[in-house]
């Protein structure tokens, strides 16, 4: 049967292209040796579930323990019920053990007790019934939340000390967050009445992203299978643009080689990749959408909204920052602080955004394309202007992020502009206190600088200037866009105080200045 690149669910050998699932998580055979209670986490299809049915599978072929991977999720449904979050929970563990243990290494019936003892009192009977060790591999835990998720952990503690004979000899917690983030799950530090609310944990892993390498190795086997050719540069390229996130490595190539270039003697290329780049943000699978989702949060709006306007974080708490970090939304960067997790995330994050106003937009005129089709960087100034004095206002109000509204009302334009076939990019940073586009449409490139003039600072022309010049040389441009945005309270209207001029910068490059 051939296999394919996966994009839904754990990864089966026989059907998947995939790389060893264990490879990334070294450490634990040695965790499982000393009867290790220890925590799991990762940003969603990352592999941490293919990963932990491979090691159930493998602890249980050994010979040497009862191994299984359980989830918790289905008790979600019983957010204020113990008793049926209790009852989901066992009765889906029982399946679980129907489906992938043998007849003498299943569980016996789960004694009656009163709710707020059934896992324990479960795990303690499977323990000692078991002819083995047990290990058990709870996934999912972060589903869980209030009272049902401290009962799990309350039971799970009380517990331990009995390991290994009348309690799991071995088990895992496997979620997207890290353990300390429960205690928010669990409603709030208060409630838990200790440091941590699973403070019998050894250690906590992460799974890594995958390495240059490793994207080479996975595209080599559908190269094995078929013949068909990635080139050296198309993988880079895809290591780039997904800074080796798995559901991303994996949906570029399957976009690539089932749908963009299904004929298998073609060679993979850059140009392929990058198409299929554009068409995951376009189409916004499972995955970008359940990220999109969630910049509705406030506590992900409080630290999305400042990056993305390029300010300081200001006072947000650790836990909140390192949320986003563990749900794979944003990483630490050495120069540049916080940033999107990867280049495909950097456009979504703006695209997501940018929905509202994009869906207000009037009809346009596409008055900024010659004759001939090409762009017209004067024509397109003007067509924004135009836009701008007359709809910027209203638009404002429909644009999610308040800090930004501008700059999302900008690109909703801009987006307008490059469905014809263009392309843009953005880069921002923590305290720059701007927003760099680059618009590329056939051989024009527009370079714009974008810059909020706020309440109790001073104009941002100079700083804009300077910090533009330098955009453009890194370009190569000899020209661009400066817009300031003047956010202060008491300003004319938008389409009264909209203006341009025409300045040169100190490295002697004509550049326009827009303020609105």
């Amino acid at each position: 049967m051939p296999k394919w690149f996966n994009t839904a669910g754990p990864c089966k050998a026989d059907l998947h292209y995939r790389l060893s699932p264990l490879a990334r998580l070294p450490q634990l055979d040695r965790l499982i040796a000393q009867q290790g209670y220890f925590v799991i986490h990762a940003p969603r299809q990352t592999g941490k579930t293919t990963a932990m049915l491979a090691l159930a599978q493998q602890l249980t072929t050994s010979g040497q323990y009862t191994a299984i991977m359980v989830s918790a999720e289905v008790g979600a449904a019983f957010p204020q019920n113990l008793d049926g979050a209790e009852q989901a929970i066992l009765q889906s563990w029982r399946n679980f053990a129907e489906n992938r243990l043998s007849i003498d290494l299943q569980p016996p019936p789960w004694p009656a007790v009163p709710p707020g003892q059934r896992i324990q009192s479960a795990l303690q009977l499977w323990a000692k019934a078991s002819p083995r060790p047990l290990v058990i591999l709870i996934d999912e835990i972060d589903a869980l939340k209030g009272d049902v998720l401290i009962s799990m952990l309350r039971q799970l503690r009380a517990g331990y000390p009995d390991r290994p004979q009348g309690f799991p000899h071995a088990l895992a917690l496997i979620g997207v967050r890290d353990v300390r983030d429960y205690k928010l799950a669990a409603g709030g530090s208060t409630r838990l009445n200790t440091s941590s609310p699973f403070n019998i944990k050894i250690e906590s892993l992460t799974l890594s992203n995958f390495t240059l390498a490793d994207v080479a190795e996975l595209y080599q086997q559908h190269t094995a299978e078929t013949g068909q050719v990635f080139t050296s540069d198309s993988i880079q390229r895809a290591f780039d643009l997904t800074h080796g996130q798995p559901w991303l490595v994996n949906a570029l190539a399957r976009q690539t080689v089932e749908v963009l270039v299904p004929d298998i003697t073609q060679v993979i290329t850059v140009t392929h990749i990058e198409q299929a780049k554009e068409d995951l943000i376009q189409r916004q699978d499972t995955h970008i959408d359940s990220l999109a989702s969630l910049l509705t949060e406030a506590r992900v709006r409080a630290v999305i909204e400042p990056i993305l306007a390029g300010q300081e974080l200001g006072n947000i708490p650790g836990d909140d920052v390192q949320f986003l970090v563990d749900l794979g939304l944003v990483i630490r960067h050495p120069d540049w602080g916080l940033v999107p997790a990867n280049p495909i995330y950097r456009e979504v994050l703006p695209r997501v955004l940018t929905r509202g106003p994009q869906d207000s937009l009037p009809m346009i005129r596409p008055s900024w394309l010659t004759p001939e089709g090409t762009l017209d960087p004067d024509q397109l100034l003007q067509a924004f202007l135009s836009f701008w004095r007359q709809h910027g206002q209203p638009l404002l109000k429909s644009a999610p992020y308040h800090e930004i509204a501008p700059h999302l009302v900008l690109m909703a334009f801009l987006h307008r502009v490059i469905n014809g076939g263009g392309t843009l990019e953005r880069e921002y940073a923590i305290g720059s206190d701007r927003m760099d586009l680059l618009l590329r449409y056939g051989t024009v490139t527009v370079a714009m600088e974008l810059k909020v003039w706020r309440e109790g600072r001073s104009d941002p022309l100079q700083v804009g200037l300077e910090q533009l010049d330098r955009y453009l040389a890194g370009l190569g441009l000899e020209t661009g866009w400066l817009v300031i945005f003047d956010q202060r309270p008491g300003q004319r209207p938008i389409a009264e105080r909209t203006t341009t001029e025409s300045v040169v910068t100190q490295g002697d490059r004509p550049v326009v200045v827009i303020r609105g």
